[in-house]
């Protein structure tokens, strides 16, 4: 269902009545298309305090590869990145506030502002302070810059391991990706693709859930990028899987996810070669508040969302279906972070999966080579979301810092970026794609 007030709200009259009533000013997102694979404009590159990325194969570097014109005095930047890994004080944050404050309000329409931050210190409580702050201060901004721009904190302490973040943040794929805080490090091996526009080439995914929605999204997306794709779900969507799967030139898979045997069935479907990328997409939704909740309505949405992924992830993982370099990515939910009335089951489930990525990514990572992650979407526009009540659902598109709800080839897109091959120093990360929700952190 199109979201109308967004294209109301760019008229003169919309704008108008929007600013006099202290409504929403959403504006149209820019994303990813063929045509227009890259942001139009230059990218402003800034620094507080002493850089701890210079270099050979530093920041500029890195920057320099992103397709963007780099620049230090552009009067209309299409980004802003603000290397602030030098704050070590309060007197350095200083620095971050006479950085941006120039040239926040100049930021293009759909730009991005990244603030680059250093690991915390634990023996040095001023620097994790200082540090520390950058998150509020990034968090604030996304909430106040409107326009459709993003702001973002990415902590790392090597630019070259953070390349395939930078290359997402600094383009049309992460148009709903805001107010996130992303930890660079801590992972498995970072290796740069022969191809950057065809990055996934030679590798297979295997997405569950994959005959509609999110699910076929991520499908088409991870296909996009070079992957060999087998597309699952239940048997019952068996015809819209085949259609999903033949257009991708895939494998379709008819299955369900909650079987003992589904580990089993999976592992004999994979290629020789094993696996490369398992996305956890399955989900379903049984509503109602507790008190109403009947018990199988509980247990059946913690078994797909939740025990299913644990038992499959596992199979895999003992039988080595996931090849060294390869990725996991589960999709937890806002629901997760912020609790959401009517949703305990379906908040514990994806909460439970927030709790997986964060405990077996560093395992995964120093026994299998793997990287284990999540994305946790806000409200996405889908079939299920435009049977929800008028009213609710405005509520849930307008409860952003972007002012409207987001697609499902933005949480693809995040997927994407998870399964990159050279995102390996990305783990244990929960990444919400919820045009900055202003429910949870």
């Amino acid at each position: 269902m199109a979201d109308r007030y967004v294209g109301f709200a760019a008229t003169g009259p919309g704008r108008f009545l929007t600013r006099r009533l202290g409504l929403p000013q959403p504006v149209a997102l820019r994303r990813w298309s063929a045509e227009q694979p890259s942001l139009d404009g230059e990218l402003l590159h800034l620094t507080a305090g002493k850089s701890a990325l210079e270099g050979p194969g530093g920041l500029a570097e890195v920057l320099g590869g992103a397709g963007l014109t780099v620049g230090v005095d552009s009067e209309r930047p299409v980004a802003v990145v603000l290397d602030a890994t030098g704050v070590t004080g309060v007197d350095t944050l200083a620095e971050v506030h006479a950085a941006l404050h120039p040239v926040v309000r100049s930021v293009a329409d759909s730009g991005r502002v990244i603030v680059l931050g250093a690991p915390l210190d634990p023996a040095d409580h001023h620097q994790a302070a200082a540090q520390q702050a950058l998150e509020g201060f990034t968090r604030s901004l996304g909430k106040e810059i409107g326009r459709g721009r993003t702001v973002t904190l990415l902590r790392l302490a090597d630019a070259g391991a953070a390349e395939s973040t930078l290359r997402f943040l600094l383009s049309p794929k992460s148009a709903y990706v805001s107010g996130q805080v992303i930890e660079i490090g801590g992972g498995a091996e970072v290796t740069a693709p022969a191809d950057w526009a065809l990055p996934l080439a030679g590798r297979t995914a295997l997405v569950t859930g994959a005959a509609r929605g999110i699910g076929e999204a991520v499908a088409a997306t991870l296909a996009r990028d070079g992957a060999r794709v087998l597309c699952l779900d239940v048997p019952g969507a068996a015809a819209e899987l085949d259609a999903v799967a033949g257009r991708l030139g895939g494998t379709a898979l008819a299955l369900d996810i909650t079987s003992p045997d589904a580990g089993a069935r999976i592992l004999e479907a994979l290629p020789s070669d094993g696996l490369d990328i398992l996305v956890h997409n399955a989900g379903i939704t049984r509503d109602r508040r507790l008190a109403n909740m009947a018990a199988q309505r509980w247990s059946s949405v913690l078994d797909v969302n939740l025990a299913s992924v644990l038992r499959t992830t596992d199979a895999l993982l003992a039988a080595g279906g996931l090849r060294t370099g390869g990725r996991i990515v589960a999709t937890a939910s806002i629901a997760g972070i912020a609790g959401n009335a009517g949703q305990t089951n379906y908040a514990a489930s994806k909460a439970g999966v927030a709790g997986l990525v964060r405990a077996l990514a560093p395992r995964a990572a120093s026994g299998h080579g793997v990287t284990v992650n999540a994305v946790a979407p806000g409200f996405i526009e889908t079939k299920m979301t435009a049977a929800v009540p008028l009213f609710i659902r405005e509520a849930g598109r307008r409860m952003n810092s972007l002012g409207q709800g987001g697609l499902p080839a933005d949480v693809a897109e995040t997927t994407a970026w998870l399964a990159h091959p050279a995102s390996g120093a990305v783990n244990g990360q929960v990444v919400r794609v919820c045009g900055q929700s202003l429910l949870g952190a």
